[in-house]
């Protein structure tokens, strides 16, 4: 029987662009690649390359894999890395959303007490603060509470 499974592990990600292509080769270069061998070839489908474009075949401890700019570099919780193909990664993973230092503060605690979502959206001793940024952004506080955040840089 097939079952149905929905990823749980949050992952940094960046984008292969023309822009900062050599940048992140020699940012991953001492991390992920033994060596980097660029060229165009017929080893990545027409269809995902395009004719002409630049393929770099990368060796990586598990194995060879191959990025074209507009491909994502993908860091997992174990710090391993691996390419997604841009219309594979928007299907796939979504930013996580940004949250004022407040918020974060009152979901670490609201979870630190062992409440659940619902407890923190009808929590009556919340501050007024709380409340109205529960008012103007219920969903991006339930994405934050289920999926985790990035918290909003404070601006002096």
């Amino acid at each position: 029987m097939i079952k149905v499974y929905r990823k749980t592990a949050t992952i940094k990600a960046e984008q292969f662009t023309k822009e900062n292509e050599f940048e992140l080769i020699e940012k991953y270069s001492m991390e992920l690649f033994e060596y980097v061998s660029i060229g165009s070839g017929p080893n990545i489908p027409v269809d995902h390359a395009g004719d002409g474009c630049m393929i770099y075949s990368i060796d990586t401890k598990r194995g060879q894999i191959h990025l074209v700019v507009g491909d994502w570099i993908a860091t997992g919780v174990n710090g391993e890395h691996w390419a997604v193909a841009d219309d594979v990664f928007k299907k796939t993973y979504a930013e996580l959303p940004v949250v004022p230092h407040y918020v974060a503060e009152y979901i670490n605690y609201m979870k630190s007490s062992y409440r659940d979502i619902w407890d923190a959206i009808n929590y009556p001793f919340r501050s007024d603060r709380i409340n109205k940024y529960l008012e103007d952004n219920s969903e991006t506080f339930a994405r934050a509470w289920l999926d985790g955040y990035v918290v909003e840089e404070k601006h002096d």
